[in-house]
């Protein structure tokens, strides 16, 4: 499929697909490749996949009503649906192993396609690391860049409000009318009237634990390099750092007192090669000129497979030495295929089936679990 606006029958199939039950951002691209790029098609093969994978009943898919009113209502939110295809998704999120199949975002979608850094941190941030995302996020906004962060408090929040006048995305773990953390309230409707907001999830979803992971992938996903300011061993901000260079985003941190459990993080990620972070011209030194943006994605960048389980005996013992080797502690997908001496293809088709079935869970770093 290229690169085009959705017509809005398009759109309708394209978002109830990304909202079936167990359709996560993977399954969603390997199910349209699967057929040939057309979004009814890849509705079609879902309750047979579902029920190689191994499930008994049928498959929520959303009606075409449901979905109407879901598009509708935030067309009334004053936000807008993106799909993945379409030329007002942000290229660079494009171009990430799992990017959402569906982004709803408000209001300024202009800034969604501007070159952007990330400023992330602690939720407990100190004063003096407050002080330096403000700066940062000032000096960046300043020479022209987007400030992308997750609205959470302490060191997003002072990023988020430090560029609000140069332009800054606030990626949210839930829906974007869901207010979250409360007190970021006013923030996050300044953000939205002046900046924009962006949400993987629909309207009405209350963020829980599970989602601040894939928030996080999308942080790094739409930005060229993401500075970590303040961040304790083991922290979110860890986690987007370790999204950022799967991603192949440059990584930047500002050192701290290692009498501060809150620099630990950061110190640590300088220590694995992570770029010393004083002041904005350290990150415009790496980035380079602000034209040179991050490779546009291919104009098909999910490509078309043929059925990779045309082969049902090659199929059948794929399924016994993937699922023997999947346990509830995460694999890497990549670790997974070489243990198992199998085609690529051939894991790929498991996977894809026993996620359709509800008994695996894909997480963000190309990684799965059983559930």
């Amino acid at each position: 499929m290229t690169i085009r606006m959705l017509a809005d029958d398009e759109r309708i199939d394209w978002v109830r697909l990304a909202r079936s039950e167990n359709v996560g951002p993977v399954a969603f691209f390997q199910l349209l490749r699967r057929a040939q790029g057309d979004i009814q098609g890849a509705l079609g093969l879902l309750p047979e996949l579902a029920r190689r994978g191994g499930r008994n009943g049928a498959l929520r898919v959303p009606s075409r009503n449901d979905i109407a009113r879901e598009i509708d209502a935030v067309t009334k939110f004053g936000a807008t649906t993106i799909c993945a295809c379409e030329p007002t998704y942000p290229r660079a999120l494009a171009a990430i192993h799992d990017p959402p199949p569906v982004l709803t975002a408000g209001r300024k979608l202009d800034l969604l396609l501007r070159p952007a850094v990330a400023i992330v941190g602690a939720r407990n941030a100190s004063t003096n690391g407050r002080r330096i995302a403000d700066m940062l996020a000032r000096d960046l906004a300043r020479a022209g860049w987007v400030v992308v962060s997750g609205l959470a408090r302490g060191i997003d929040s002072a990023a988020h409000d430090a560029s609000l006048d140069g332009g800054t995305i606030a990626v949210v773990a839930g829906g974007i009318d869901v207010t979250y953390p409360p007190e970021n309230a006013e923030l996050q409707a300044d953000i939205f009237a002046r900046g924009c907001v962006a949400a993987e999830m629909p309207l009405g979803i209350e963020p829980h634990a599970r989602h601040f992971p894939r928030r996080n992938r999308i942080v790094s996903g739409l930005v060229r390099g993401l500075v970590v300011v303040e961040a304790a061993m083991h922290s979110g901000s860890l986690i987007s750092a370790r999204f950022a260079l799967e991603q192949g985003r440059e990584v930047f941190a500002v050192p701290g007192s290692p009498l501060d459990p809150r620099a630990r993080g950061t110190n640590d990620l300088i220590r694995q090669g992570a770029h010393l972070t004083e002041s904005a011209e350290d990150i415009f030194r790496e980035l380079g000129p602000l034209a040179a943006d991050l490779a546009e994605p291919p104009q098909e960048p999910w490509g078309f497979d043929a059925d990779e389980g045309s082969d049902s005996r090659a199929l059948a013992h794929a399924r016994e030495v993937v699922f023997a080797r999947l346990s509830p502690s995460p694999v890497a997908v990549d670790e997974l295929v070489r243990d198992c001496q199998l085609s690529a293809a051939l894991v790929r088709t498991v996977l894809l089936e026993l996620e359709l079935a509800g008994r695996i869970e894909r997480q963000p770093g190309h990684r799965v679990a059983l559930i």
